[in-house]
């Protein structure tokens, strides 16, 4: 059977990341690579919506992969599910970023100055702007390595622990959050952050070994309102303490606050989706089949309206905020719809080998 509230937990928090790399753009924290602050304003108050959401919805999407790819090993072999992964995943950040996504790097380099730079040779920044190109697709990166070992440990394990994990009870997921802590004080790359092995390499975990268990997601339904309750307590701690400083970097995103928010946050928006977004209507069917694109395309229609018309003041401020959230989800989706529609290029950007693809369930 299909989850319903994991679809809609995917996409809505795509959607979130999608509002989030807008208010991003034009931060007034100094977040580096973007366009930055274009406002008059002393304090941009309405920045908090990225500490709202920064520190739990990647921890919360390597989650929710970590459950699809236990569904998915329930229908597939290993060797199945290596290649389906690898065409999905892989092949977008390594043939797509010559086939497509070097466009995103150009204009990620155009707005740091770089593609201007004389001291670079020619072949530097060719070389630099496919490199760029990857963009959010980080994500796709690390998810296609953690697939590939869970493959090595559900054949280590032969469904031991996964089977042990069955029966997780509440406290026990409160003291997740130790695991938690320690998870984001170890494999943190530095300069590209958004490399954080540890702690999303255990997110993935948790998902396919703890909550692609139905019994565990009665328990997080069940105590849904005391993980609301925290969470909303940490996020409020949180803001209150960091509002201004980088969190994305050291040593915020590594402090216990920053931590307990992601783990409690994630489980909240778990339960919540349980409890009360277990369906499917027309529209979220549409929103989840389309989440994909949504996600590999978005940050190029944000980024351009920043360059193209932000930056050089050709619009006002507040047309810049809705221009770019209107071109993040537009062009997304339009280019999504072209794309997926043309054979060959279609499997070097989007990881789509048949047309019918588009329909293929996204929990395997």
């Amino acid at each position: 059977m299909r989850k319903s509230y994991l679809d809609n937990l995917r996409w809505v928090t795509v959607v979130l990341v999608v509002l989030y790399h807008v208010i991003y753009m034009y931060n007034a924290e100094g977040i580096r690579g973007t366009l930055g602050k274009i406002t008059s304003l002393d304090v941009q108050y309405y920045d908090v919506f990225q500490y709202i959401v920064y520190p739990w919805f990647m921890l919360l999407l390597f989650i929710v992969s970590g459950a699809s790819a236990r569904y998915a090993l329930e229908k597939h072999t290993g060797r199945e599910f290596i290649r389906s992964r690898t065409v999905k995943l892989l092949v977008p950040v390594t043939v797509g970023l010559v086939a497509f996504q070097f466009i995103q790097g150009w204009i990620n380099m155009s707005l740091s100055g770089v593609a201007d730079s004389p001291d670079m040779p020619l072949i530097g920044k060719v070389i630099a702007c496919i490199l760029s190109g990857i963009g959010v697709l980080w994500y796709l990166q690390m998810l296609w390595i953690f697939s590939l070992v869970i493959v090595l440990i559900k054949k280590i394990d032969k469904d031991r622990l996964w089977n042990a994990c069955r029966k997780t009870p509440f406290w026990v997921l409160i003291l997740f959050a130790a695991l938690v802590y320690g998870a984001g004080q170890i494999l943190n790359t530095p300069v590209i952050v958004c490399y954080r092995f540890g702690l999303y390499f255990l997110g993935f975990l948790l998902g396919y070994f703890v909550f692609s268990h139905d019994e565990v997601i009665e328990v997080t339904k069940k105590f849904f309102w005391i993980f609301a309750a925290a969470a909303l307590g940490l996020c409020i701690a949180f803001c209150a303490t960091y509002f201004g400083q980088n969190y994305a970097d050291d040593p915020v995103y590594r402090s216990p606050l920053f931590l307990l928010y992601a783990w409690f946050g994630s489980l909240a928006m778990i339960g919540g989706f349980a409890k009360f977004f277990d369906f499917e209507t027309p529209f979220t069917k549409w929103m989840s089949s389309h989440s994909w694109g949504l996600y590999v395309f978005h940050y190029l229609g944000i980024s351009a309206v920043a360059l193209y018309l932000a930056k050089p003041g050709l619009i006002p401020s507040w047309a810049a905020y809705l221009l770019s959230a209107a071109a993040g989800f537009a062009l997304a989706y339009a280019l999504y719809f072209v794309i997926s529609r043309i054979p060959v290029y279609r499997w070097a950007v989007l990881g789509i080998t048949k047309k019918k693809e588009e329909k293929k369930d996204v929990q395997g």
